[in-house]
């Protein structure tokens, strides 16, 4: 099985003291937005934005609309009258910020030697910047995308969430299609990298600096070391051990989250022409599988638990959903409409299972085919079929639109 490796970029693949690195760019930016803006109302304005990001839970906004909504308003000016402004500055300025990081020497060793080996390799920075401008910082680290086939680079017009959220995580991984096989997540940060995995249900390794050692009440890495360190550790690991669990409460509701975000993405990027192709007469389009989700969410899953809100070890029944792309036909039907009312419903979900305690996922309830069950079993069960459709769509998108499979998704 491949081995799907994420990277993180400050700090593990560039040096980079953050806190000055920040300061020097507001700086640049408020004095090349100065004729327009006043730095003293930008810079607030720029804060607010980012934490709009930062909490962004809603799977129709990339994190570039959560911050257009609290950046621009803020400072009483339209998106358009600075757009070629903000592009002329991540061309021309921002790579001025260069001598304000260092190359670490390992890595593109480690990158160069992963690639060989026939991991699928891709950068997993926190995405609150603009392509450019991560792109600009990945060529920093001195393995440039125009050189390096990274299987993702995120950024914030294509992510809809952030790290810590597991939700990111989540999001990258549908994004590549729900790769099987084993998945390592590697950073620098307890809080961003390391702790956002493993509550996605990730393997995590921890790159530290020599003598660093681990906080007692941090979320424990499945390994730790240095950059240098990392490719022989994963050789003296299991592989079994680095394959994503997603059995946790945490994880699963990443799964959840993230789906409705996969497609809002195919939705913003592919033609309307995209969603009614079939790639054989046996599979579906993705309008179809869409559809399905909708109808799923809103008659078995949100029906099934509000059955366990409402009743006491409640009686399930099977559901036969398959046939319904047939006798409803879905290919005839909107798929916009449909992404967007399985999105309302998703997130109906959602909100009903973050209010449970976590005893409550242990409800009970009998199924007609499973037999005796729980809540939690319930929601694997969902997960699981989220990941199979991804997968499914996934492979569609590459059929129909290899062009796609990468740079697009």
């Amino acid at each position: 099985m491949t081995l799907t490796l994420l990277l993180d970029l400050d700090d593990t693949l560039l040096g980079n003291d953050i806190d000055e690195f920040i300061k020097i760019y507001m700086g640049l930016l408020s004095k090349h937005l100065a004729p327009y803006v006043d730095p003293q109302v930008m810079i607030p304005a720029l804060w607010s934005g980012t934490k709009a990001m930062m909490l962004n839970q809603d799977p129709e906004l990339t994190l570039e609309d959560s911050f257009d909504r609290i950046f621009y308003p803020a400072m009483g000016i339209k998106k358009e009258q600075l757009r070629g402004t903000l592009e002329k500055f991540y061309r021309e300025i921002f790579p001025s910020l260069q001598s304000y990081t260092r190359r670490f020497s390992e890595a593109a060793l480690v990158v160069d030697e992963a690639l060989q080996r026939g991991y699928r390799v891709g950068i997993a920075t926190n995405p609150l910047f603009p392509l450019l401008a991560i792109e600009h910082r990945i060529s920093w680290a001195g393995v440039p995308v125009e050189e390096i086939p990274f299987s993702l680079v995120p950024s914030y017009e294509t992510f809809h969430f952030a790290k810590p959220n597991p939700a990111f995580f989540t999001e990258y991984l549908g994004r590549l299609g729900w790769p099987e096989g084993p998945v390592l997540m590697v950073g620098d940060s307890l809080e961003n990298d390391i702790r956002g995995a493993r509550m996605a249900g990730l393997a995590a390794y921890w790159v530290t600096q020599p003598g660093e050692t681990l906080p007692e009440d941090s979320y424990g890495p499945n390994g730790i070391g240095t950059l240098a360190d990392l490719l022989p550790w994963i050789d003296s690991q299991p592989k079994d051990s680095l394959v994503p669990d997603f059995k946790t409460n945490s994880s699963l509701l990443a799964v959840l989250r993230a789906t409705p975000a996969f497609f809002d993405h195919i939705a913003r990027t592919l033609p309307a022409s995209a969603w009614k192709q079939c790639p054989s007469e046996e599979e579906w389009c993705l309008a179809e599988i869409v559809c399905h989700l909708r109808d799923v969410e809103a008659e078995v899953n949100l029906s099934r638990l509000k059955k366990f809100a409402d009743e006491v070890n409640p009686f399930l029944p099977g559901e036969n959903t398959d046939p319904w792309a047939v006798e409803r036909e879905y290919i005839k039907q909107d798929h916009l409409n449909a992404l967007r009312t399985f999105t309302r419903s998703r997130i109906e979900l959602l909100s009903l299972l973050e209010r449970l305690e976590i005893g409550e996922w242990k409800q009970t309830a009998r199924h007609s085919i499973f037999g005796p069950t729980d809540l939690h079993e319930m929601v694997q069960i969902m997960a699981g079929h989220d990941r199979l459709h991804i997968q499914q769509a996934y492979k569609a998108i590459a059929q129909d639109w290899p062009a796609a499979n990468g740079h697009l998704l």
